[in-house]
């Protein structure tokens, strides 16, 4: 198996492509593919500070070290979830790393914004934990964003991350998400701060050899809350159509994005306000998190 670039020995076959790479084209290929989503969704630019959510993972972490060897201005935000000692490792990988490369890091704990970590959360709430953490995390990015100035916050979702949530949100016909379903969300309030997903274009197993090569120290242990998540079902039923049919996965995705997408946007806006516990926004007078957080400080 021969470098499609340059004929030497590859180490990676990429079959959606039919191509494979040496180390230093796949690297170079990596690369593009962010560029290129960069480029395309106009997600930011040079001149704009850049908040990278990082969870201690090989996604999070390689798509920083992309957009720190770019020479973006960026910094990272590591939010501790407080699940025993996965959360301990995973913040220890994100500190490292932010010290061996000289970048800020920005910590923040959920337990000292919500009340409580996510497994108390889990308890208090009898819901899904991916519930109560999902909420905490898309509150805590943007208004850690918003203090400290930064108009975009990138996340590491890679493209079998996107095609499983687009799964999922059709099986179910969650019409009022599929609209959000992009690799770029724009600001449509001062106080939210643009969501853009650079990885969109690379698959879980294109992250994970960028992350090899680079030797990134990563987390490799899931969640301990992850098991028996219908998205890592949603994840397997793809993965099998993947292969069968080398760029399923990428066929699916693109082709919503391109073809259907526009289709479910709401012909009329959605009424957009602060909480007036907060200050943050939403959809009624108190948000979902200060919402959770009264539940967490009342069973606790």
């Amino acid at each position: 198996m021969k470098c499609r670039k340059c004929g030497t020995g590859a180490v990676i076959e990429l079959r959606r492509h039919n191509a494979a790479f040496c180390a230093p084209d796949f690297l170079e290929f990596f690369r593009n593919q962010v560029r290129e989503a960069i480029r395309k969704h106009r997600m930011f630019t040079r001149d704009e500070r850049v908040l990278v959510a990082v969870s201690g993972g090989k996604d999070s972490l390689g798509l920083w070290d992309v957009l720190i060897e770019e020479g973006y201005q960026t910094s990272g935000l590591y939010l501790d979830l407080g699940i025993y000692d996965y959360s301990v490792e995973s913040k220890a990988k994100c500190e490292a790393f932010a010290a061996a490369r000289e970048v800020p890091l920005i910590v923040t704990g959920v337990a000292d914004e919500v009340g409580a970590p996510v497994p108390v959360i889990k308890e208090v709430t009898r819901r899904p934990p991916c519930s109560g953490c999902g909420l905490s995390k898309r509150y805590l990015m943007n208004r850690v964003a918003l203090e400290h100035g930064f108009p975009v916050v990138a996340t590491g979702h890679n493209l079998d991350d996107e095609a499983a949530t687009l799964f999922g949100s059709v099986m179910h016909w969650q019409t009022e998400a599929l609209p959000r379903q992009s690799p770029a969300l724009a600001s449509t309030h001062p106080k939210l701060v643009r969501r853009v997903k650079p990885l969109y274009r690379l698959s879980e197993r294109e992250a994970a050899a960028y992350a090899f090569l680079r030797r990134i120290d990563y987390i490799v242990e899931e969640c301990p809350f992850a098991k028996g998540a219908t998205s890592i079902m949603y994840k397997e039923i793809l993965s099998r159509m993947e292969d069968a049919s080398p760029g399923a996965k990428h066929n699916f995705l693109f082709g919503f994005l391109d073809k259907a997408r526009a289709a479910f946007e709401r012909a009329e806006a959605v009424s957009l306000q602060e909480c007036v516990r907060c200050g943050q926004v939403t959809t009624g007078t108190v948000c979902a998190f200060c919402k959770l957080s009264d539940q967490v400080k009342r069973a606790t």
